[in-house]
């Protein structure tokens, strides 16, 4: 992706706190997903988590509160779907950090699945939110993978000005609000690599 069209996606002017709205980051890519396919977009939804009930009470006929559950397999990543004709595969994370995105927010059988996905060449990315900056990033998977393995890094984390440099910062919007197919489109429609950057 060139230099210019980069800049399309830097947003230069202060963003919407989403805690000034009461919504979570989550929140926000859920009513993008939303807003995507009431429009015939795309399809992408968020992954139900498997978890197999154990034990479950009922205090009142007319209520029942599950009091044991547990996971019944490791998660992979939040979200998944399709784009003109395009499979994708993305996880959603946040952080707290100002200077870099700690790796500890990952698990080795997410890294494993989104090798898989890449390696039949799914569109595999995270989207990050910097809490403290307020500031969003759709990062392709492969920069996350190889940070995960590299023998220097020790997975720790991946530096703020890397993220700006290999990442795709996105400005907030209405509709949608976190808008990663514009990032996605200029992929597909300019036929070039999400994985050359």
């Amino acid at each position: 992706m060139s230099k210019h069209l980069k800049k399309e996606f830097v947003t230069k002017t202060k963003q919407p706190s989403f805690s000034n709205r009461g919504m979570s980051f989550e929140d926000y890519i859920n009513q993008s997903n939303e807003y995507y396919l009431s429009k015939e977009m795309a399809i992408v939804h968020k992954k139900p988590t498997p978890v197999q009930i154990v034990h479950v009470n009922y205090p009142k006929r007319s209520a029942a509160v599950i009091t044991e559950a547990y996971f019944r397999e490791a998660s992979t990543t939040d979200y998944n779907g399709l784009y003109k004709g395009h499979y994708i595969d993305f996880e959603a994370k946040e952080t707290k950090n100002k200077t870099s995105f700690p790796l500890h927010n990952f698990h080795d059988h997410q890294i494993k699945h989104m090798k898989q996905c890449l390696n039949q060449q799914g569109v595999v990315f995270v989207l990050i939110w910097f809490s403290t900056l307020q500031r969003c990033f759709f990062l392709p998977a492969k920069h996350v993978i190889e940070y995960w393995e590299s023998k220097e890094n020790k997975r720790k984390s991946i530096p703020l000005k890397v993220i700006e440099k290999v990442g795709y910062e996105l400005e907030l919007g209405i509709a949608p609000i976190i808008p990663y197919l514009t990032v996605i489109d200029h992929y597909i429609l300019k036929g070039d690599s999400v994985y050359e950057k």
